[in-house]
């Protein structure tokens, strides 16, 4: 592709699964998340690997998928103090369509700002956890392993400044079953993105915060403290610029996030192509997927919504009935929008609703500018 840059943004065959056994009579295995940064190099967070036997690790790359492949690979930099680690792979290893290999990530920094940026990472958390049930284990029990989960949110980037960190606001697990354990338990070592630069990663769970917020370390981070010897093997391998002065600086925008958009001009049909971006980010709400609470929600705004919507079993079909009925009394879209606000709170669920609203306000604000 003319212009396309290889080493922008998360691929998802860079993913790494990070297998640890520790030293013997030191408690169970521990997993965690990586991401390849070159031909033999991954990152990961150095708790994941703290402890490992022989200084080793075992990396998984695309999981029972047709291009799964697995190694061993060496702890050759762990900093406790950056939270960041870097592997060697042994043996042979895939190129990934690149002559030699996988090229470096775009590493930078996000601006000391009051803004609200988006974000992504993909690891592999405890509670993706799954059994499968076409492996079976000697006893008769099935096999379990661990499916990827790629968090998409917002970061605060004011928050968790005394940390240091940056604060993740993601959709959250629906369950936390086990009390003494962590529901995001093997995400730490997950590379954080923000418009396809790699900005942190993620160091760990903070249980007060909720189960919706994690914290990442930020790679600016690593500048002020890793040694000079830690920093050269980091450019070195990992492609790391010698410097901060060296990171992409990603823009500062304008405003800290849109405020709500009012739908009020919306014309009172649409296609349902044009909806879709909507009733995509309201089915991952809890608040909407739960039939009580969405009863609760539809009661809260003018009764001909909840008494006229076409209904149906199936969520997304009832979707685009509740928000074609509200297209058609003019106000209601904006009351439904603003219950959802007020139930669901600050979440990464509700900010993409809130983009997908103000999108959808622009789409036709110029489509009335161009009649």
């Amino acid at each position: 592709m003319p212009g396309h840059d290889p080493r922008r943004g998360l691929d998802p065959v860079r993913v790494a699964e990070v297998m640890v056994r520790p030293l013997a009579g030191r408690g169970p295995g521990r997993r965690g998340s990586g991401y390849r940064v070159g031909l033999r190099w991954v990152l990961t967070a150095a708790h994941v690997v703290r402890g490992a036997e022989g200084g080793t690790a075992g990396v998984r790359f695309e999981a029972d998928r047709a291009a799964e492949w697995t190694a061993t690979a060496r702890v050759v930099l762990a900093s406790d103090k950056a939270d960041v680690a870097l592997l060697e792979i042994a043996g042979s290893v895939p190129l990934d369509g690149h002559a030699t290999g996988p090229e470096p990530p775009s590493y930078g920094a996000v601006p000391d700002a009051d803004v609200v940026l988006p974000c992504s990472a993909m690891g592999f958390p405890r509670f993706k956890l799954r059994e499968d049930r076409m492996r079976l284990l000697d006893d008769g029990s099935a096999s379990q392993y661990r499916d990827s989960c790629h968090a998409t949110g917002i970061t605060s980037v004011l928050s968790n400044r005394r940390e240091g960190t940056l604060e993740l606001a993601v959709t959250p697990p629906e369950s936390d079953a086990e009390p003494d354990r962590s529901p995001w338990e093997g995400m730490s070592g997950a590379a954080v993105w923000h418009d396809g630069t790699l900005v942190g990663l993620v160091s760990a769970h903070h249980r007060t915060d909720g189960l919706g917020r994690l914290a990442a370390v930020r790679v600016e981070r690593w500048y002020g403290l890793l040694t000079g010897t830690e920093l050269a093997v980091l450019r070195e391998c990992a492609g790391l610029p010698a410097s901060a002065s060296g990171l992409v600086r990603l823009p500062c925008p304008g405003t800290a996030t849109p405020g709500p958009a009012a739908l009020t001009h919306l014309p009172d049909r649409l296609p349902l192509r044009e909806l879709n971006g909507l009733v995509g980010a309201l089915t991952d709400l809890p608040a909407v997927r739960n039939p009580a609470s969405l009863a609760l929600l539809l009661d809260s705004v003018d009764p001909v919504v909840s008494a006229m919507s076409p209904r149906s079993p199936a969520l997304r079909p009832d979707l685009f009935g509740i928000l074609g009925t509200c297209l058609r009394y003019p106000g209601t879209l904006d009351q439904l929008l603003e219950a959802i606000r007020l139930l669901e709170g600050d979440s990464a669920g509700v900010a993409r609703m809130d983009q997908e609203a103000v999108e959808l306000s622009r789409r036709h604000r110029r489509a009335d500018g161009n009649r």
